[in-house]
């Protein structure tokens, strides 16, 4: 299964890649209600420790985990 592409344009993480491609094995999303969890943010090519599902109502109420400042 081929990943999807997935576009960033959050310059100073370190998974940013060419054409704002983002470089990350998986990227984790969380709604900001959960934004102050304390996530490792060396997430990328490792399994994420989350299996709550939560209802976003819309998309400006989730946050990218992922990120790594390079």
């Amino acid at each position: 299964m081929a990943k999807p592409l997935v576009k960033c344009s959050v310059s100073n993480c370190a998974f940013w890649g060419e054409n704002n491609n983002c470089h990350a094995d998986a990227i984790m999303i969380e709604i900001d209600s959960h934004a102050k969890a304390k996530f490792d943010e060396e997430f990328a090519g490792e399994s994420f420790d989350s299996d709550h599902q939560d209802h976003a109502p819309t998309a400006s109420a989730t946050c990218c985990h992922t990120f790594k400042q390079k």
